[in-house]
C-alpha cells in the first residue's frame, strides 16, 4: 500500500473559519486522489481496530461514511454482529438530526439528497446519546493535541456537548490526517481524547488531561 502525504496550506493570517475552509479544501483533494480499493483495504484493517477502541462498550454511536471518508460499513456490521447496540445519525421530524438503530446494511436508505444513508426505523432523540459508552466520529483532520476539522456543518461539536462525561470519543481519520500542525480551532469546538488509525488507536493530548 502506498505511503500517502497530504501538505496542508499556510494558513497564517487567515481568521477561523477562512483557515478550516482552505484545511478542508486540501484534505478533501488529498482524499480524492485514493484508489477505491486502498480505501476498501483499509476499511477491513479498521474493523479489529476500532472493536479494540470501543472495547467493552454495548452502546456505540457510530457513521455512515460516504464519498472518499473512512469506511464504516464494515465496522457497523463488525459491531452489530458483535452483539452490541449501534446507533447511526437519522433525520428526525422537520429535518431535525437525530438517531436511529442500525439494523444492517441492506436497511440503510437514503432519506434526504446529499445526506449519507441512514437506518429506515423510527428516529431517535439526541437524548439517546447519554447512554452512549463510545462515540465514533468523522474528521478530515486531527492533530496531536485533539483539535478536529471536520466537514463544516458543527455537528458532532454539538454531539460532543450531548454525551457523557464517560463516553470514549475517538475520530478515525487516516494516517496522514493525524497531524503535528495545530489546527485553527473557535470556541464552538470541541476537543477529541483518541483518534483511530486503521492499524492503531492512541490518545491525543486532549486525552492525557
Amino acid at each position: 500500500m502506498r505511503t500517502h502525504m497530504v501538505t496542508l496550506p499556510d494558513v497564517t493570517g487567515l481568521d477561523v473559519e477562512d483557515a478550516k475552509q482552505a484545511l478542508r479544501s486540501r484534505a478533501r483533494s488529498h482524499r480524492s486522489r485514493r484508489p477505491a480499493f486502498e480505501r476498501e483495504q483499509l476499511g477491513e484493517k479498521w474493523v479489529n481496530t476500532a472493536l479494540d477502541f470501543v472495547g467493552a462498550a454495548e452502546v456505540v454511536a457510530c457513521y455512515v461514511s460516504v464519498n472518499d471518508e473512512p469506511p464504516t460499513g464494515p465496522l457497523c456490521e463488525a459491531l452489530a454482529q458483535s452483539g452490541r447496540k449501534v446507533l447511526l445519525p437519522k433525520l428526525g421530524p422537520g429535518l431535525a438530526r437525530e438517531w436511529a438503530w442500525y439494523a444492517g446494511l441492506d436497511d440503510l436508505r437514503v432519506g434526504a439528497p446529499g445526506r449519507p444513508p441512514e437506518p429506515s426505523g423510527d428516529a431517535v432523540s439526541a437524548d439517546i446519546l447519554v447512554d452512549v459508552d463510545a462515540l465514533v466520529i468523522p474528521a478530515l483532520l486531527l492533530d496531536h493535541d485533539g483539535h478536529r476539522v471536520g466537514q463544516g456543518g458543527g455537528w458532532y461539536d454539538r454531539v460532543l456537548k450531548q454525551i457523557s462525561p464517560s463516553t470514549r470519543v475517538g475520530a478515525m481519520v487516516y494516517p496522514e490526517e493525524y497531524v503535528d500542525t495545530q489546527l485553527p480551532q473557535d470556541e464552538m469546538d470541541r476537543l477529541v481524547p483518541f483518534v483511530i488509525l486503521p492499524d492503531r488507536w492512541g490518545v491525543t493530548k486532549a486525552g492525557e488531561r
